[in-house]
């Protein structure tokens, strides 16, 4: 018995050892993209570090990644994740989005920050920091109105 679970053992610790070969693509983007949402407009810098704190790790060209990162199959969890983060939303293609998704993109954000489903329950329990106070939220959604007004008025 003591032998099947030593052998079990060995071929788990192998396996795991072997998975660790395979890495995902990391989501580092060197210079800063031209149609990042603030490369080309300044904006409040406590809107600016609180998306950046709270929401970029999953929805730009740079996330900020972890030590346990480098452990397989977590890093393919979170590389699994930001590209879905991405694919709803990515800040640093802003201005490739046209204006009615912008639009759309802004109200979605007001929506999840009310809702209290973002940042994601699961990215707080380690990300505690990017947890949004209810003035980062009244913030935070003030910000996203005066934009779509923003939009709506460079449309006409």
């Amino acid at each position: 018995m003591k032998k099947k679970i030593l052998i079990g053992l060995l071929i788990f610790v192998l396996l795991f050892g072997f998975v660790q070969f395979f890495r995902p693509e990391r989501n580092w983007q060197i210079n800063k993209s031209r149609n990042e949402i603030f490369y080309k407009k300044e904006a409040d810098p406590k809107i600016v570090t609180m998306l950046k704190t709270s929401c970029y790790d999953c929805h730009s060209n740079n996330t900020a990644y972890p030590w346990y990162n480098n452990i397989a199959p977590v890093s393919w969890m979170i590389a699994n994740h930001v590209k879905e983060g991405k694919v709803k939303l990515n800040f640093s293609e802003w201005d490739l989005y046209i204006p009615e998704k912008q639009h759309e993109l802004l109200e979605e954000i007001i929506e999840v920050v009310e809702e209290g489903e973002m940042p994601l329950s699961s990215y707080l329990i380690i990300h505690s920091y990017a947890k949004l106070s209810t003035s980062d939220k009244e913030i935070l959604k003030f910000w996203a109105t005066d934009k779509m007004v923003e939009i709506e008025n460079s449309t006409k």
